[in-house]
């Protein structure tokens, strides 16, 4: 039941899609030595009370460098998803000290109470200014804000403050129309939404970036005009780095509900030249999973308590690496927006047995299910399988060398 994962110096860190109920052994977020990333080894586990709570998954961590902070994302987690147990948890953001020895041991300094309930968060740190880090939440389904931002340049104090909101009125607004994920650019003044089935838009938030304050988020793209697609819509947007292209993923898990199963949820290359009206410039798909055309060739039980979709992308100038549940690690070139070419992929051996199945993507006969955002550190991929653990990889296939170039990229931070 492994989740998001952070890295941060000879560390990694993983946290975990259940709840600290008494099924669960080792529920909390585990901590892994990777200074030889040929044998990473568990050395601990951040425990309850910050962790291990019943009802809540600890299911996205950050790292902020320059200030060694880690950020746990704390949220309500269901029976039927994740083998919770039932109740009501209000989300929590716990942030540790994790510098010098800390690593090993994180020190709680603050808990930030969201006053919406998150799914997701991007971390943006200032480039002008390296004592400022903001969290972008999408809390989806709120009334009044599915966007929220808090400003935790002083979580080392304790003091966490939200500055922003943000909530577009579609007109065909339905039950399921709502924000996934978010991604900031480098210099904080545009976002990129996965915005479920409204789609994608860009935003722009500049007077963020420029601390006026009160900032406003002004949305930039057309409504009338944005880019939508058949299904349960976008689930990550990142964008391209100096290049005008977003790469959009697709999460539709392996059901008999209606929208999930074959041909599940997969890969998109959006041009953002003109922000006002994006467009979908093509699609990433793998065979048969990913094509209606071809979903009577897929086994039926791969159609139950799985899934073949698309979930986090990181991105190089030319390349996408996007964890793909049950197709594992797919290495996408994007050097042709017009034309992504899969070149490469990592399936690991699933193990023999685990504790707890993920109820929706491992109860099944399929027995992968890649997960994270994978993080590029010092060359290597990083990435996490919800049922069979971490992974460090050495990619070597075409644009290989953008990969070894990179001390650290991942895509839900701005960082490295």
């Amino acid at each position: 039941m492994n989740a998001g994962l952070a890295l941060h110096g000879d560390y990694a860190y993983i946290g975990n899609r259940t709840d600290g109920s008494k099924d669960h052994p080792h529920p909390g977020v585990l901590i892994v030595d990777v200074a030889d990333p040929a044998s990473p080894r568990a050395v601990g586990e951040i425990e309850q009370p910050h962790q291990q709570r019943e009802s809540t998954s600890s299911r996205e961590l950050r790292v902020w460098h320059a200030e060694s902070l880690l950020f746990v994302l704390n949220i309500p987690c269901t029976p039927s998803l994740h083998r919770c147990a039932r109740g009501a948890a209000p989300a929590t953001v716990e942030i540790y000290d994790i510098e010098g020895s800390a690593a090993r041991v994180p020190t709680p300094v603050a808990t930030y109470r969201p006053s919406r309930t998150p799914h997701e968060f991007f971390l943006w740190t200032d480039a002008k200014d390296r004592g400022r880090a903001l969290l972008y939440l999408s809390t989806p389904g709120g009334r009044d804000a599915e966007l929220v931002v808090a400003d935790v340049s002083r979580a080392r104090s304790g003091i966490v403050r939200e500055i922003a909101t943000w909530r577009e009125a579609f007109p065909e607004r339905g039950g399921n129309d709502t924000l996934h994920s978010l991604s900031v650019s480098p210099d904080g003044t545009r976002a990129y939404l996965a915005h479920l089935t409204a789609g994608f838009l860009v935003i722009d938030t500049s007077q963020i970036a420029s601390r006026r304050p009160s900032p406003a988020i002004v949305t930039v793209t057309a409504i009338s005009t944005r880019p939508r697609w058949p299904g349960r819509g976008a689930h990550s947007a990142v964008k391209v780095p100096g290049r005008p292209l977003i790469v959009t993923t697709d999460e539709a898990y392996g059901s008999e509900e209606p929208g999930g199963g074959c041909p599940f949820g997969w890969m998109r290359v959006l041009d953002i030249a003109d922000e006002i009206r994006p467009r979908v410039a093509s699609e990433a798909k793998v065979a048969p999973y990913n094509n209606a055309g071809s979903c009577d060739e897929v086994p039926r039980e791969h159609n139950r308590n799985a899934s073949f979709s698309t979930h986090n992308p990181t991105v190089t100038a030319n390349l996408a690496l996007v964890s793909w549940h049950g197709a594992g690690l797919q290495a996408v070139s994007i050097a042709d927006p017009a034309k992504p070419a899969r070149l490469a992929e990592f399936l690991p051996a699933p193990l023999s047995s685990v504790t707890t199945e993920d109820p929706a993507l491992t109860a099944g006969a399929v027995k992968v299910a890649m997960w994270s955002y994978p993080i590029i550190k010092d060359g290597l991929i990083y990435v996490v399988d919800v049922r069979n653990g971490l992974f460090v990889l050495r990619f070597e296939g075409r644009h290989g060398d953008e990969v070894a170039a990179i001390t650290f990229a991942e895509g839900n931070t701005n960082g490295g």
